[in-house]
């Protein structure tokens, strides 16, 4: 063999191993783009589920504004017409205030972390639920429902009750006054004040208690049966310490 004919040899053996690698850096290539155009379309089909849920969560949002704006303008005017306001002192309904007002005291440190995380804050509706509430304890009282018969028996006893804790502080007053050398005139005025009084300190306690736990209004009637109670009791009390003086 010739050296011409190694010489070609040799470059055939070359241009063969360079096909080779030619064709295993174009199979490699099409594998890459392959992997990459999976990649990127699993990445936008992730892309565009996270755009749906975005829009639908807006939908959600922008429902629940709706919501709670008419909600707050229902509140408000039923603010309005409630007894004892004044329109032109209420106004319209204040807008909202802009986010860029707001105060950062809503955000507050995690525990265990430096860094800011957001406060629980409640939800608007159980916000305009509170306001609910509160207008219809202190705007509206007058459309509480009325007591229940099982308390009726009861007011006479809560007015006597009271009634006698007042006139024994009435004549524990009357009683210092008589034997205190300076002031006395004043303890026994006190005390016969709170003589005047007693048969109608049960009043407020019977309204109170109506109104905070019963969640009722003392009407005429249960102010009348309150009285009854304190007045008997008042009696018995006057007239027994007016005995033993």
């Amino acid at each position: 063999m010739t050296t011409r004919d190694r010489d070609y040899q040799l470059m055939m053996a070359a241009l063969a191993d360079v096909a080779r690698r030619r064709d295993a850096e174009l199979e490699n290539a099409e594998q890459a783009y392959q992997t990459s155009a999976a990649q990127a379309a699993g990445e936008l089909a992730r892309a565009e589920g996270d755009a749906a849920d975005a829009d639908r969560w807006a939908g959600a949002a922008a429902a629940q504004v709706l919501d709670v704006d008419r909600e707050a303008a229902r509140l408000w005017d039923q603010l309005r017409r409630a007894r004892g306001m004044r329109v032109r002192a209420l106004g319209e309904v204040p807008e909202p205030a802009a986010v860029e007002a707001l105060p950062r005291v809503a955000l507050e440190r995690a525990p265990g972390s430096g860094a800011l995380a957001p406060a629980p804050r409640q939800s608007a509706r159980t916000l305009l639920a509170r306001a609910a509430e509160r207008i219809d304890v202190t705007a509206r009282p007058a459309e509480r429902r009325s007591l229940p018969r099982w308390a009726l028996p009861l007011l006479p006893l809560v007015g006597a009750l009271i009634a006698g804790l007042t006139g024994l502080i009435a004549a524990g007053l009357v009683t210092v006054g008589d034997s205190a050398a300076a002031g006395g005139t004043v303890f026994r005025g006190l005390g016969w004040l709170a003589f005047l009084v007693a048969p109608s300190a049960g009043v407020p306690v019977a309204a109170l208690f109506s109104h905070r736990r019963l969640n009722a209004r003392l009407d005429i009637g249960g102010i009348g049966l309150t009285l009854m109670g304190g007045m008997l009791a008042a009696t018995l009390l006057s007239v027994t310490f007016a005995a033993s003086r």
